[in-house]
């Protein structure tokens, strides 16, 4: 065989070599994703706690509407009690701030994509007009590989929808899966890095449609991976009830900012053209 031929056939094999180790890593990674996605949310269940109500109704003034979208965080599962979901915790505090009630409407559902953004939108009546509303979703997106340019799109037609309504929208960006323990590695530092780069797409697409963004990535994400203990509940991927105050305390600037109930904090980028 020629110097020329030898060398097309180490290059063919080579390259060969190359495609096998990645069919092999990339069955290891869909295998392991199943695993996650098998013991993920689990002994928890499929629901969360029920935390609908006006919260605060002592207070003088009309309830302030505040609207909760999204995955199994908005919709608080991993919480023990009603008051201590992420809803409730911010109905609380955006009532203390602004010293008036707070009714908390939540139509987050637990394992939700942001392609289900737009069903959860179409539940709510003509005539609601939210005076506030709180979207945290995206994990489901990475476990099962949704592309960030389609999660981005849904998540800046629900913004849009938002808005249309006269509604304030604060976005929690997609949390740290690189906190998550129980994900076996390599796919734990892969959902780390696919995570972040979804949490800067939906940043940079909401405040490019008015909403304000929250990095929870950063306002939460050192907690989860130095107190894993206490930040999540006994599924070691949803948040406990510390976790969920830690969450809502980080969001809370931001939302009862938006009303201007005092100022949005350092995690906080604003809607563009508001240097507020």
């Amino acid at each position: 065989m020629s110097r020329a031929g030898t060398g097309v056939v180490v290059g063919m094999t080579a390259a060969g070599a190359v495609v096998s180790s990645m069919v092999v890593v990339r069955i290891a990674l869909t295998r392991q994703a199943a695993y996650a996605r098998r013991v993920i949310g689990k002994p928890l269940g499929e629901d969360a706690l029920e935390a609908d109500r006006v919260w605060r109704r002592k207070l003088d003034g009309e309830p302030l509407e505040l609207l909760i979208l999204g995955d199994s965080i908005a919709a608080g599962l991993g919480a023990t009690r009603r008051k201590e979901t992420l809803g409730a915790r911010i109905a609380k505090g955006l009532a203390n701030r602004a010293r008036r009630p707070v009714r908390l409407r939540t139509v987050a559902v637990v394992g939700s994509e942001s392609s289900a953004l737009r069903e959860q939108l179409d539940e709510l009546p003509d005539e609601y007009e939210p005076d506030v509303a709180v979207i945290v979703v995206g994990g489901n997106d990475i476990t099962h590989r949704v592309p960030v340019s389609t999660s981005v799109s849904h998540l800046t037609e629900a913004i849009a929808r938002l808005r249309t309504r006269g509604t304030q929208v604060v976005v929690g960006t997609c949390p740290d899966l690189g906190a998550l323990r129980p994900v076996p590695q390599p796919l734990r530092s892969l959902g780390s890095r696919m995570s972040r780069q979804l949490a800067l797409a939906q940043a940079d697409a909401a405040v490019a449609a008015g909403a304000y963004a929250v990095s929870l990535r950063h306002a939460v994400g050192p907690f989860f991976i130095s107190q894993p203990d206490e930040m999540f509940s006994l599924d070691r991927f949803h948040p406990s009830a510390l976790g969920y105050r830690r969450t809502a305390e980080a969001l809370l600037p931001a939302v009862a900012g938006s009303l201007g109930f005092g100022r949005t904090s350092a995690a906080t980028r604003h809607p563009r053209g508001d240097a507020s």
